[in-house]
């Protein structure tokens, strides 16, 4: 329920940004800002429509909610990997508070310069501010590393959000997911800021590597993989979201239990990673390979892309079957990418774009087989 005075203020303001109004130039704002902070109050007065509670932005709000303990522990791991490397001592709450100071411009700039492009273009369709973007700039941040330049992430973003929805006709029409889409655009525009092991930990001292797993066993120390414990709590080096296994898992709960997320994409993507990680221990060859196939799904953003955004419902397969294959595929293609090609061990991001784009034709198949397999079925009489 709104606040009265609240209401009051949001009417004044919308009768401000009519068309012939003085203030029409920003309706597309403050669209975006009465779309956040309040229910939506368009709905379908006619026609066949189904109607329940759920709405967009309440199920971008459960994501959000799922995102939380991957969240929270990272931005303590910030702080903890920082006063390890210093070998300074800190309580919880110091470490939390700096990691805090570190997250907070993130999510800042890559809402501000994510959120620019959306309201120009919105206000030049006359279209409204799609609530698809809160998610997007939230996941964002959790897979950066914590101490990357401010000024490459707002262009990453503004490409993203840019060349990844707008240009496609926005929030529904895009086929790749705009967060890997930034991401990608950093790894390939900017390696040294991403790639390495001089970025995951915020202010590091000279002398502590603070190499992440898979840049460990890409440069051959098997020596220094983490125990299997570290990696599932997530006490390693890494992007600020994607340490923690067991909080991931909480999240992946929280989707599968208010049906927000698909189990079937989730699953296939475990199970693709496991049995062609289980091949490759086989086959061998290189470093990569040899590390066992249950610890491959803990290293890297393995679990985080599975979870979080290989589940996209706007770029991920929409048939049953489809959605089965399509995760499989980013499973095989992720542990294939990271074992196989040295230049970038972690593979998960590339496996699910390859995947966003293959998608549309994995559905395709998928229909034509059930056409064919009906019309088998079908007597026709003449």
């Amino acid at each position: 329920m709104r606040l009265k005075f609240l209401d009051k203020l949001s009417q004044t303001l919308e009768k401000k940004t009519e068309k012939g109004q003085p203030l029409h130039r920003f309706w597309a704002l403050w669209d975006a800002i009465d779309t956040f902070a309040f229910t939506p109050k368009e709905v379908t007065t006619k026609g066949s429509h189904i109607r329940d509670t759920v709405d967009m932005k309440r199920v971008m709000i459960t994501v959000i909610i799922a995102l939380f303990p991957a969240l929270l522990f990272g931005i303590w791991n910030i702080g903890y990997q920082h006063f390890l490397s210093i070998q300074t001592s800190v309580s919880f709450w110091g470490a939390l508070w700096y990691g805090f100071l570190k997250w907070l411009p993130l999510v800042i700039v890559v809402y501000v310069s994510g959120l620019l492009v959306e309201i120009i273009f919105a206000q030049i369709r006359g279209h409204q501010v799609a609530e698809g973007f809160f998610v997007t700039g939230f996941i964002l941040p959790l897979i950066l590393p914590p101490d990357i330049p401010l000024w490459i992430v707002a262009i990453a973003t503004m490409f993203a959000v840019l060349f990844g929805k707008e240009v496609f006709g926005g929030t529904g029409y895009n086929f790749l997911n705009p967060a890997l889409i930034a991401r990608a655009f950093i790894f390939f525009a900017y390696p040294s800021v991403i790639s390495g092991d001089k970025v995951w930990i915020a202010e590091k001292a000279d002398a502590f590597s603070g190499a992440t797993p898979l840049s460990d066993i890409a440069n051959n120390h098997l020596s220094a993989l983490p125990s299997t414990m570290d990696m599932l709590v997530g006490t390693i080096s890494g992007s600020i979201g994607e340490t923690s296994k067991i909080a991931i898992l909480l999240g992946a709960a929280v989707l599968l239990f208010t049906q927000v997320a698909n189990w079937k994409i989730m699953l296939s993507v475990v199970a693709g990673g496991f049995l062609s990680a289980l091949t490759f221990n086989i086959l061998g060859g290189t470093p990569m390979a040899e590390v066992p196939a249950y610890q491959q799904l803990l290293m890297g953003g393995f679990l985080f892309g599975a979870v979080f955004m290989a589940t996209d419902p706007v770029t991920a397969a929409h048939t049953q079957w489809g959605k089965v294959i399509y995760g499989f595929l980013i499973g095989v293609f992720a542990i294939l990418i990271r074992d196989y090609n040295k230049g970038y061990p972690e593979g998960m991001m590339l496996a699910i774009l390859l995947m966003n784009i293959f998608a549309p034709l994995i559905d395709y198949c998928v229909v034509q087989v059930n056409i064919k397999r009906r019309m088998k079925r079908v007597k026709i009489v003449k």
